[in-house]
């Protein structure tokens, strides 16, 4: 049969067959899967018809729970129900799904294969969620691109209603869910033709109905539950032969040869992979080539998953295998090997095959990361060896339990003639709607297969995107990223000037364009010494355009994308330029007539300009000998904080954080972070940045109100702090109210964190703001960073109004919401307001994004260390998440109260301190009083509870007092780091000649605020000292080596003696305690 070709993505392809066979959907969204459902909506809104010949009837829901709950009821009332989901949502989703699989109810659920949240949250794609159901009683079918999921997704259909077994039908979300695909489609005519009218008969007639009513869903006691379970076996056991069936008219129509399990490679191969999803595209590939060279290796691709056929999977192995490969998307903790790797394992096992092969299992592409044939070959290689890794990972660099397998540089394996663009944009630019656009044209308009997939972080808008598109004359199976292209462009100046390796994408004798508004000087100055040498040595072929101002020009504002869409067609010649650019005319026309004629001759003339605009540079010759400049620039701040920036946020800020080794992540194992490092960025993105005109200005502090991003703030300066700011201040005195007389002021901007949304320019009631270049403003930077480290918070100048709370420290700075975000404007205010007694239970979505990036938190701390706590929860629980962590905030507090009312009973406490107790328990309903009492109760505390001779006075202590003034200690002060000022505890150590270090063992090391604290010591040339340590740890402790190593910077110290404690304090340790306090004041 002939299908017509269309370009679309796999959820587009999936929404598309489904609604075929779909009655009512009951929906809820979620990426990656929202696609589906909202396509599926549009469709019954415009007034489609189903096979069925009726519209379907969509309804969404509150929460996926809610979601799945309709689409039970649904079904029992005889409707052929979907619905569409992923990840967390999935998960709720489970409950029901038991409840559906009992029943027997004909339903699918599609999902795009998302993983679940962990250790951190990740939008992005594996199978975490759909391995997690297996257990349902679902069947689970699984497609490897989106010309299966067109092809195979009828089947889940078809045979869920023959067969009387739900069915989850699910493919790689993103990798395979927003891949765009030249793909053939079904005719409805003819998945009406094969779908069992019958069947779909008898599941209306045995559906719930007052007319003949039953019951269904009862109670069963242990007598016969478990026999009534076991009734359902022969629908599992009959499902594959149902599967197959389908398959085979499927096959019959299309000429494809689809199986539960298909084989590809060498008939006689001897290393062999078992694997489902998008990866297999990627084997075929490396198998072609392999086997091209000699090499006899193969795969089995696996369909149907659930019911699991043992003897179809043996079948199709080879004979000749002697080593198989299992690769699963998942990881499972704690367990022997991951799930499809288990069942594998089991059927060869009941077969009594177990020992004709080496079996061995891995992981790959956890949370979407890049599988590319590196990865495969690795896999093969791998299989060579006489012992190879029984359990192996596949992509990163696992240097902890040292699991990763080596992947070494490997030929290119695509299609010869396939041509390959890489396009690198800034989240809400237009560049991934500019290059989607370009491939529809590309597809439609010529018989080139195409594939487009569109790389970025979670933020989005904002964040780093990176399009990759390849338009060949065979069929595309390159389910990874692009590495090197013949056509490359980078659309956001801030790259090239943060030295992304962008260039390094582009194949030797490709294409290079650059989007900037520099000349061919500036060019050469931003540019890295590494990207030079690359493009002098391999030929690269570089262009600049300047759409930044073309577009002002043309009364588009910062919306480049169509002119630089045009010299992508321009310079790539993948179609005839001008039938190019007619097209894009022409979809220019459709998009936008509606927006009136002069919208449309706008986009016209960007289509015009684009073509003709770039201008070639030529290349130095001396740029092949460039020489890398020496960075000397040193990062201040929190040590933490600085450690995780340079550790992980500055690789994966420059989009090489799949470099990062597992080793990396140790000090965050749990997914904790250092507040604060979203103010190392600087990610200079915008090209139109406020310049403040102080002239004008009336100081009524509005621009900073309604500042998104914390990039422009008012400061209150003393004449000191005035007179020592740099040159390119502008500081003017305080005009009116409070201040007037006493204090400077000026408005800084910092050009580099600016996300250039102008919406201080719009606020501002007399123009005293205008946007314009921002290396014009490149000097108002040292400003803006001298005003945050020097100038000290006025409190004087602070109150609760628009102007006065502006006056006040924002607690979340430079986040990567999006330019003019409200929400962050509203969440940044409030911060200013309650900021450093803060607790934040954020749910899962667009503030979460925004707020807790990996490594990257725009929340922060002040001066002393205090700040915004953040957690994020899931989106359906966040007001039960937060009310969590108020009692668990509560709780601690009232022990903190029980604990105080006990000191304050006790008779030797000094009165000073026992006052400030008090006040502290007196205030503690109120947060303004609370934080003056509870700075005075923590120094009351610091100062000591009672002197040596106080405690003379009380008869029980007397003898003690006695004996610490015979051994000379008249004074003890206890510190603790993780509450008190580090400088008062490093202060303190030089001020007494013994010191006791007593701390647990973290995660092999010792805890940070300890850590910290020596370091403080030693680069303080901290000598002459004696030092007794304290370890504790529940195993394995190793506390008290860590700290005398890192006390070896320090000279002439003398270690008095160690004591483990392993958990609570035993009558043993106090012994040890006692001789250790001994050997201390010999």
């Amino acid at each position: 049969m002939v299908r017509k070709f269309k370009s679309m993505d796999g959820n587009n392809a999936a929404a598309y067959v489904s609604y075929a066979f779909t009655e009512v959907a009951g929906i809820y969204p979620i990426t990656p899967s929202s696609p589906m459902a909202d396509y599926v909506d549009q469709w019954a809104a415009n007034g489609q018809k189903n096979i069925f010949g009726t519209t379907v009837k969509v309804c969404e829901m509150q929460s996926e729970a809610g979601a799945s709950g309709t689409v039970h009821g649904s079904l029992a009332a005889g409707a052929l129900t979907t619905t569409y989901t992923a990840s967390q949502g999935l998960l709720l989703m489970i409950p029901n799904m038991y409840k559906i699989a009992g029943e027997l109810l004909p339903c699918v659920f599609h999902v795009s294969a998302r993983t679940v949240a962990s250790h951190a949250l990740n939008i992005f794609g594996d199978h975490s969620d759909v391995m997690a159901c297996r257990q349902t009683g679902f069947a689970m079918l699984c497609e490897n691109d989106v010309q299966e999921i067109m092809d195979l997704a009828p089947v889940a259909h078809l045979a869920a209603i023959e067969g009387r077994v739900p069915f989850i039908n699910f493919f790689d979300g993103f990798r395979t869910s927003h891949e765009i695909q030249k793909v053939a489609v079904w005719d409805y005519e003819d998945l009406k033709e094969m779908c069992d009218m019958d069947a779909v008969d008898a599941f209306r007639k045995h559906s719930l109905n007052p007319e003949r009513p039953m019951m269904r869903g009862s109670h069963e006691n242990g007598d016969i539950f478990f026999q009534h379970r076991e009734a359902c076996n022969k629908y599992y056991e009959d499902l594959p032969e149902v599967v197959e069936k389908y398959m085979g008219k499927i096959n019959e129509k299309l000429g494809t040869n689809y199986q539960l399990f298909n084989y590809y490679g060498a008939p006689d191969a001897d290393r062999v992979i078992i694997a489902m999803g998008s990866i297999c595209n990627v084997a075929e590939e490396v198998i072609d080539y392999m086997n091209a060279h000699g090499e006899k290796v193969g795969m089995v691709k696996v369909h149907l998953y659930r019911p699991f056929r043992a003897d179809k999977l043996l079948a199709a192995i080879p004979a000749t295998c002697k080593a198989l490969a299992v690769l699963d998307r998942t990881k499972e903790p704690g367990s022997e090997g991951e799930p499809l790797y288990k069942d594998v394992v089991t059927a060869l096992a009941n077969a009594n095959r177990f020992n004709d092969m080496k079996v061995i299992g891995g992981r790959y592409g956890l949370g979407s990361k890049d599988t590319p044939p590196a990865s495969v070959f690795a896999v093969y290689d791998e299989l060579k060896k006489d012992a190879p890794k029984h359990e192996f990972t596949l992509g990163i660099v696992d240097d902890v339990t040292h699991l990763s397998l080596e992947e070494k540089a490997v030929p290119g394996v695509a299609p010869a003639g396939t041509i390959e663009c890489k396009f690198w944009g800034l989240g809400g630019d237009g560049t991934v709607g500019a290059n989607k656009n370009s491939t529809k044209i590309i597809g439609d308009h010529t018989d080139k297969y195409i594939q487009a997939y569109f790389q970025y972080d979670s933020k989005k808008t904002g964040g780093v995107t990176v399009s990759h598109l390849r338009f060949g004359d065979q069929p595309i199976k390159s389910s990874y990223y692009i590495n090197k292209a013949d056509f490359v462009a980078c659309h956001v100046p801030a790259y090239i000037t943060k030295h992304f390796p962008i260039v390094r994408d582009v194949k030797p004798g490709g294409v290079f364009l650059i989007n900037c508004q520099w000349d061919d000087a500036e060019l050469s100055h931003h540019l890295d010494a590494a990207s030079k040498r690359y493009i002098a040595k391999n030929n690269i072929q570089v262009y600049t355009i300047n759409a930044i101002d073309l577009a002002k020009q043309i009364g588009m504002g910062k919306r480049t994308n169509t002119i630089l869409q045009s010299a992508f067609f321009s310079l790539a010649k993948v179609l005839p330029e001008t039938e190019a650019l007619q097209y894009m005319k022409d979809a220019a026309t459709h998009s936008y007539l509606k927006k009136g004629q002069d919208v449309v001759d706008m986009n016209h003339k960007a289509i015009d300009l684009g073509a003709t605009a770039y201008k070639k540079f030529d290349v130095p010759a001396d740029w092949a000998d460039a020489k890398d400049e020496t960075v000397t620039t040193k990062l201040t701040g929190r040590e933490g904080v600085v450690k995780q920036v340079e550790d992980i946020m500055f690789p994966v800020g420059r989009m090489d954080g799949d470099s990062l080794p597992v080793s990396a992540f140790l000090p965050h194992v749990d997914g904790q972070f250092e507040q604060g490092a979203a103010a190392y960025e600087k990610r200079g993105v915008s090209v139109s940045v406020p310049t403040w005109d102080a002239s004008k200005c009336i100081q009524c502090n509005n621009c900073a109100y309604v500042c998104p991003h914390a990039t422009i703030r008012p400061f209150a300066l003393t004449e000191e702090e005035a007179a020592k700011a740099p040159a390119a201040a502008k500081i003017v005195d305080v005009k009116a109210g409070k201040g007037k007389g006493v204090y400077k002021y000026t408005m800084a901007v910092s050009p580099l964190d600016c996300m250039g949304c102008g919406v201080c320019v719009g606020v501002c009631p007399v123009g005293a703001l205008t946007m314009v270049g921002q290396e014009e403003e490149a000097a108002q930077q040292d400003v803006f960073d001298y005003c945050v480290a020097e100038v000290a918070p006025k409190a004087d100048m602070q109150d609760n109004t628009v102007k006065g709370s502006q006056f006040k420290q924002p607690y979340l700075e430079f986040s990567g919401s999006c330019a003019g975000c409200a929400e962050t404007s509203y969440a940044r205010l409030v911060t200013q307001l309650f900021g450093d007694r803060m607790y934040i239970s954020n749910a899962t979505g667009c503030s979460s994004i925004w707020g807790g990036p990996a490594a990257t938190s725009p929340y922060c701390t002040d001066k002393n260390g205090h700040g915004p706590a953040w957690a994020n929860s899931l989106f359906e629980d966040n007001a039960e998440h937060g009310l969590g962590m108020y009692l668990g905030q509560e709780a601690t507090r009232n022990r903190l109260a029980d604990l105080t009312r006990q000191l304050i009973a006790v008779e030797w406490a000094r009165p000073e301190l026992k006052e400030a107790a008090q006040k502290w328990l007196d205030t503690m309903a109120d947060g303004a009083a609370n934080k003056t009492a509870s700075a005075d109760y923590i120094k009351a505390l610091e100062s000591s509870i009672a002197t040596v001779d106080e405690l003379a006075g009380i008869e029980k202590f007397k003898a003690h007092a006695e004996e610490l003034k015979a051994k000379g200690c008249p004074k003890v002060v206890v510190c603790d780091l993780a509450r008190e000022d580090m400088a008062e505890a490093v202060e303190d150590a030089f001020r007494y000649g013994k010191l006791v270090l007593a701390t647990t063992t973290y995660n092999g090391d010792i805890f940070p605020f300890m850590r910290t604290f020596i370091d403080h010591l030693t680069e303080r040339n901290f000598q002459n000292r004696k030092i007794a340590l304290v370890e504790n740890g529940s195993w394995a402790p190793v506390a008290a080596k860590v700290m005398a190593k890192a006390l070896e910077g320090s000279k002439n110290i003398e270690l008095a003696g160690t004591v483990t404690i392993r958990g609570t304090l035993k009558e043993e340790n106090k012994r040890q305690l006692a001789e250790l306090a001994a050997g201390l004041m010999q």
